[in-house]
């Protein structure tokens, strides 16, 4: 669906502009549809990226300011987001050996299974290999590296 009848506009200031809008837009409705599968999962977006973070570490530790550093929403508290997600049973916080002032943070396998659940859906999740080519999501990749500099 074209961004001018998603939003009902027409108009737009220019070329920049439409792109701005029709990338916001587009980001919003993926975000939507990553929570509606996350839901019955019982995990929020934010929970998912470090999962997968703990999973890209797994088997070593990681500490939550490298998980800090790593997510994609800089905005997001890593301590309370590592906090949940033990508690759930997904991750597990350990003191860490060589700096007494520092969290490691390992996945569990009880959080391992549920990202293997979720991986089953990963068509669902966004850009999927019916909207767009593998050689126009690489592309479209680099576009976006490009438009941030």
């Amino acid at each position: 669906m074209k961004i001018e009848a998603a939003i009902n506009q027409k108009k737009f200031k220019n070329a920049w502009h439409k792109a701005t809008v029709n990338l916001i837009y587009t980001h919003n409705w993926i975000e939507n549809n990553i929570k509606s599968l996350l839901k019955p999962y019982g995990i929020t977006t934010q929970q998912y990226n470090v999962l997968r973070i703990l999973r890209g570490q797994f088997p070593e530790p990681i500490t939550t300011s490298i998980i800090r550093n790593r997510m994609l929403d800089k905005m997001s508290d890593a301590s309370r987001i590592v906090d949940r997600l033990c508690k759930k049973g997904f991750s597990v916080r350990n003191i860490c050996p060589s700096d007494k002032r520092l969290v490691d943070v390992l996945i569990t396998a009880e959080g391992l299974k549920v990202l293997e659940a979720i991986d089953f859906h990963d068509d669902k999740l966004g850009l999927t290999r019916e909207n767009l080519t593998e050689e126009e999501a690489i592309l479209f990749s680099d576009l976006l590296d490009k438009m941030r500099g």
